[in-house]
Order: structure tokens, then C-alpha cells, then sequence
């Protein structure tokens, strides 16, 4: 995890700029959840996302699988 951070952290420092959005941290923070691991991806996004239903949790674990590509995936907040 720590490392995951620091990585977030430098790649967000190499933007450039002196101030970076919540929506651009999250969206980075679910991008290395998912290569770190499924499961935490996916309790993240359910939160982070906003999910209300069973289908917002199949389509998180579609686009895991690879099923969901190149579809777009909804972001509710």
C-alpha cells in the first residue's frame, strides 16, 4: 500500500499542477487498486462511486474480468 502511494503521489507531483481535484486523486486510487488487488478495487468503487445497486457491483466485476471493454464505465456521484 505504501508503495502505491508514493507511486500515486509521484505521479500526481509530475502533473505539475499546485492543485489537484478529489475526482483526480480517486479515479488514481481505484486505477492501482485494481492492479494491486480485485477486491480491494472493488469495495473502493462501491463506495467512491457511489453504488445503489446489485448491477453496479456486477458491472464493476464485469469490467474486471474484461467483459465490460470498451463500454464506458458510469460514474455516479
Amino acid at each position: 500500500i505504501e508503495q502505491m502511494v508514493s507511486k500515486i503521489v509521484r505521479d500526481l507531483e509530475g502533473q505539475g499542477e499546485s492543485e489537484i481535484s478529489s475526482e483526480t486523486i480517486g479515479e488514481a486510487v481505484m486505477e492501482n487498486l485494481r492492479t494491486l488487488d480485485d477486491v480491494a478495487y472493488v469495495r473502493f468503487a462501491s463506495v467512491y462511486k457511489n453504488f445503489r445497486e446489485p448491477k453496479d457491483f456486477e458491472q464493476a466485476l464485469a469490467e474486471l474480468s474484461g467483459e465490460d471493454e470498451g463500454k464506458p464505465a458510469s460514474t455516479r456521484k
